[in-house]
């Protein structure tokens, strides 16, 4: 899968171990930054992130920050993204399974690195339900 991710300096760690994570799973892997724990404006590396899923450029997106709230705010202003913060494996899973879920949102600070990396796997590997969801969905860009 082709997948683009950014995060802001709360969620750099966790970032560069997911991104090691993925391609030694065989992802491709876009890393829009930000490159260090150096503080930065989370939105200059969240919305080039969800603008590129939307655009078609890669299958899904993954943000991280401190919480993961103001990155999913920022992704689900790009018309067209549908990011879904998730805490736990099950909150991931329903994200794609029951909203389409394109992009994810993370907070370094909320969880430890073995439970991010299960999240992570669980939002790649679940397939959109479809069904009564899809009318749901259809309705959220009217």
């Amino acid at each position: 899968m082709n997948i683009a991710i950014g995060s802001d300096h709360a969620g750099f760690h966790y970032k560069q171990e997911i991104i090691a994570h993925l391609r030694q799973a065989g992802h491709e892997v876009a890393d829009f930054g930000t490159g260090s724990e150096i503080p930065v404006d989370y939105p200059k590396y969240i919305r080039p992130v969800a603008e590129a899923v939307a655009a078609g450029m890669f299958e899904r997106g993954i943000v991280l920050g401190g919480s993961g709230n103001g990155e999913a705010i920022v992704a689900n202003r790009v018309p067209g993204i549908r990011c879904g913060l998730a805490w736990n494996t099950e909150s991931a899973r329903l994200a794609r399974q029951h909203n389409d879920a394109n992009v994810l949102s993370l907070g370094e600070r909320m969880m430890d690195l073995a439970t991010a990396l299960a999240i992570v796997d669980i939002f790649l590997a679940t397939p959109f339900e479809g069904g009564r969801h899809l009318g749901r969905i259809q309705q959220i860009d009217l």
